[in-house]
């Protein structure tokens, strides 16, 4: 039985607010984050009772239902504050959203008793499902899963083949914590406080109304507007709309340090302030250019995508293709950005001490996302623009060609 839907009485704005409100406390934490290898408990109850994860969660199932805009505004207003804590955010949400793409049984599996259940996810097909009578048997180790030690449900990602081997879908699959184990194996050199551990499945049952398509999804006329986006493209949007916030928080760090800082070197004015210097602006005015080129663009794609399915028109895979493209993008430019702002620090840039550092590492791990991948999704749009149409299976969430991975 679903939950009794309530009027929403927060506004997007108000929760956009919200978030830039948390920014001076994520700061403070961002270094502590990353040390203890995971975003702290408190934070995430902050997330929640804020209702960051309710904003694209089904209203029928206690969420707020809201446009894909709302929650990237909140993700680039939370990686301003701490990278890590914005990703794990984007992909603890993303899949509220996603469970729009389930039927009621599952959502109500999940949610009938507790509206503040989360999810975490592994997509990439490392494991195995096995179709039996009534359902799947899925086997193997799934590898990243951002913030799962908050989560009490986790989606995975496995191949559907043919009797020859063939790849016919990837498939998504609900799993409870219940049934899987953690390996804590998050060694990385940025983003390392999402604690995205791999689990272990073993011959683990998941009945048929707990799992869906993340490359097929048809039109429903029972599906809100929101839930025929299509996955791959929110999943990005969201990727994209956190790491615009992991740049912005290097402007700031910027600003902050070139405002006051002395240089040794007298400049013709005797001068020794930074400021001063005009690399120092240009390089500062270049990196907000980049970051925010990226945020039009990626809130333009979201907008343009909303904007279709509203009208009961979404778009086709050739012109999905050109709005991840655009939020692709972000993670090539905005590492282009803090690199700029870090060079420009000189050796005081490498001190741990100084938080630019730390954000160049994880807007670094960020761009190597699979949905950051824009040189082979520029490649398919090029293809596109020349006649050669879209390659198999082009909305794979994960970016790689099936059987690569």
């Amino acid at each position: 039985m679903a939950i009794s839907e309530k009027q929403c009485t927060v506004t997007g704005e108000e929760l956009v607010q919200r978030a830039r409100d948390m920014i001076p406390m994520l700061r403070a934490k961002a270094a502590e984050v990353e040390q203890n290898r995971m975003v702290p408990r408190e934070t995430i109850e902050a997330f929640v009772e804020a209702g960051f994860l309710k904003i694209t969660q089904p209203a029928k199932w206690g969420g707020y239902e809201m446009d894909l805009e709302v929650f990237c505004r909140v993700l680039m207003e939370i990686g301003a504050g701490c990278p890590s804590s914005a990703w794990v955010l984007s992909v603890l949400g993303v899949h509220n959203w996603e469970m729009g793409l389930f039927g009621d049984k599952a959502c109500e599996e999940l949610w009938s008793n507790n509206p503040n259940v989360l999810i975490s996810s592994s997509y990439s097909p490392f494991g195995t499902a096995t179709k039996v009578d009534g359902g799947w048997i899925l086997n193997g180790t799934w590898r990243s899963s951002s913030g799962i030690d908050h989560v009490d449900w986790t989606i995975i990602g496995a191949y559907e083949y043919d009797e020859n081997g063939k790849v016919l879908d990837h498939k998504a699959f609900l799993v409870p914590k219940t049934q899987y184990r953690l390996i804590d194996d998050w060694d990385v050199y940025g983003l390392g406080g999402t604690g995205s551990k791999s689990l272990v499945v073993e011959n683990v049952f998941v009945p048929d109304y707990r799992a869906h398509s993340m490359l097929e999804q048809p039109p429903s006329p029972d599906r809100p507007p929101l839930y025929s986006l299509h996955q791959t493209f929110v999943f990005t949007a969201g990727v994209a709309s956190s790491i615009i916030g992991f740049a912005q928080s290097a402007i700031d760090y910027y600003i902050e340090e070139m405002r006051t800082r002395q240089s040794l070197r007298k400049r013709e004015s005797g001068s020794t302030v930074a400021k001063e210097s005009p690399y120092i602006k240009d390089r500062l005015g270049n990196a907000v250019l980049k970051v925010r080129s990226a945020r039009a663009r990626v809130l333009n794609a979201i907008r343009e995508a909303t904007d279709r399915v509203k009208k009961g028109d979404p778009l086709s895979p050739s012109e999905l293709a050109f709005l991840i493209l655009d939020c692709a993008a972000t993670g090539r430019d905005c590492s282009e950005a803090v690199i700029l702002l870090h060079r420009a620090q000189a050796a005081r840039g490498v001190w741990r001490a100084n938080p630019i550092q730390r954000v160049l590492r994880d807007v670094m791990v960020g761009a190597n996302h699979a949905t950051q991948n824009s040189d082979d999704t520029a490649g398919i749009v090029g293809g596109v623009l020349l006649g050669d149409g879209l390659p198999p299976r082009f909305l794979n969430i994960n970016g790689y060609p099936p059987g690569t991975v």
